[in-house]
């Protein structure tokens, strides 16, 4: 009798531990499916791209007078200078938005014939440049392209084409990131849903640099660009983003 219930007792005990040994394996397993899912990721690239005009642009220009007396081609310099500033007034530009750099001299010197120059000065040459800056972006556009009319008032003048800026540029590259990032993780949805999985926790992130480009252009830089010759603009931002796959 007494050896009848010692089998049972350990019958009962054997069935006790294979049950705790069948729930400690499902355990382990489904701990070590969790754990090694959770190493397996997914890394995608999200692209953001916009379209900006420019609200600020600067225009140079330069003039030029010379003599072979040095004060008469500094008041040559200076009666250009005036008609330099009255002719931007008279576009409708401020005088205080008008300012012009130190006076840049330059000695010329007599030449022999093979091109050597000799010690002898030939003329004194001065010259100057003058800028406007204006949030009036197509002002300053029309401007540089009809400033060399002051060739017609004897002025040896040259206008540059303008530069065009955006200057709410650093609150938009937070922007054109957060957009950048949400097509990433739409990207990554749409890979995972492919196979039957969930996108997790981010694990990995890393922003792509800033392209600026006049519009329609498609020039990639290193370094990142950012064009001030064209009045409209596309700027690109890329981010690339590292998922945990559920």
């Amino acid at each position: 009798m007494a050896d009848s219930s010692s089998r049972s007792s350990l019958t009962g005990f054997a069935v006790i531990m294979a049950l705790g040994l069948i729930i400690t394996g499902l355990i382990i397993g489904t701990t070590w499916r969790k754990v090694s899912r959770s190493n397996v990721t997914i890394s995608v690239t999200g692209s953001a791209q916009k379209e900006i005009t420019s609200d600020l642009a600067v225009w140079r220009g330069s003039f030029s007078n010379e003599s072979k007396v040095l004060t008469e081609a500094y008041q040559k310099l200076q009666e250009s200078n005036s008609k330099v500033k009255a002719y931007l007034i008279s576009k409708g530009f401020p005088e205080e938005k008008i300012a012009f750099t130190s006076v840049n001299t330059n000695t010329l010197y007599e030449q022999t014939k093979d091109g050597q120059n000799t010690s002898n000065i030939s003329a004194y040459r001065l010259s100057q440049e003058v800028s406007v800056e204006s949030g009036d972006v197509n002002k300053i556009d029309k401007l540089s392209r009809e400033a060399t009319e002051l060739i017609m008032q004897g002025i040896e003048f040259n206008s540059f084409p303008p530069e065009f800026y955006y200057t709410k540029l650093s609150d938009l590259k937070i922007e054109m990131i957060g957009l950048a990032s949400k097509d990433a993780k739409l990207r990554a949805d749409q890979i995972a849903n492919s196979t039957d999985n969930e996108v997790g926790e981010v694990r990995s992130s890393k922003m792509g640099v800033i392209q600026i480009n006049a519009k329609n252009s498609t020039d990639i830089s290193d370094y990142g660009n950012n064009d001030v010759s064209s009045l409209q603009k596309t700027i690109t931002a890329v981010v690339t983003v590292s998922y945990s796959i559920e």
